[in-house]
């Protein structure tokens, strides 16, 4: 099998906290993987460094067959990413920056990429506004656009929708399965929304506490932990690590 991001005993600490405890991940090409896990569970922390923005304290990372952090160059150019928290330019128009960008990914006509990207999203009324008059929503839906222009390998989402109204998230949402199943783009996406996980993933990996607990298809999670829904596993290992307890999936906890 081709797998598109191979991570093995992946661990970062911050003043001496492990954030990463030993993660494995393997990532096929065309899979749609979701992330997911509370807060400090680490799932910034690993995507941060399966984009080779920080260096892991022990581990190997390869996405697309390059090493990190050795061929990251190399290694990006087939990778986007999008994050409600990555600022804009203020001072040009969203035209501007989304041909700028689409230029330093090497298209050379970047104008129909444009329009096509602010089409498939549904904010071509954006085209000609300033980066200082988008909401903080309308910056996140134009980042995802950016993201996608040259119709990445692997595309990488942190939280895309977790400033947008329901009905663009909706249209995001959309957009992103339908340029995944259409271009055979793999998309690796972390999330607090769990309706919007098992929309879109075919398969999740959950942490907690740096380490991942699980990992399959969305119905086999749930079942391994003797719950009916994503958002219950969510719940029940959010409420293990407010009482700094270990996850205890059901296969594991019978004698």
């Amino acid at each position: 099998m081709g797998y598109v991001l191979q991570a093995e005993g992946l661990t970062k600490a911050f003043r001496g906290v492990r954030a990463v405890d030993g993660v494995d991940l393997r990532i096929a090409a065309g899979e749609r993987v979701g992330l997911l896990g509370p807060n400090g569970a680490g799932k910034t922390t690993t995507l941060l460094m399966l984009l080779g923005a920080i260096t892991p304290d022990t581990g190997t990372v390869e996405v697309l067959g390059h090493a990190l952090p050795r061929e990251r160059s190399e290694a990006m150019q087939g990778v986007g990413f999008a994050a409600g928290y990555l600022p804009l330019p203020e001072r040009l128009r969203v035209r501007e920056v989304l041909s700028m960008f689409a230029e330093l990914y090497g298209i050379d006509d970047p104008e129909p990429q444009v329009q096509a990207g602010l089409e498939r999203f549904g904010v071509t009324h954006l085209r000609d506004a300033m980066g200082s008059e988008l909401s903080s929503g309308q910056r996140t839906v134009i980042g995802i656009v950016k993201a996608t222009l040259h119709r990445p390998r692997l595309l990488v989402l942190d939280e895309p929708t977790a400033s947008l109204d329901p009905d663009v998230a909706q249209r995001v949402r959309n957009g992103i399965a339908r340029m995944c199943r259409d271009d055979g783009i793999t998309l690796l996406i972390t999330s607090h929304n769990m309706v919007e996980v098992e929309r879109v993933c075919d398969r999740v990996v959950f942490l907690s506490a740096g380490r991942v607990v699980a990992d399959g298809r969305t119905d086999e999670v749930a079942a391994r932990f003797g719950i009916d829904t994503l958002e219950d596993v969510f719940l029940q290992l959010a409420g293990a690590r407010e009482l700094d307890l270990p996850p205890e999936p059901e296969e594991t906890s019978r004698p």
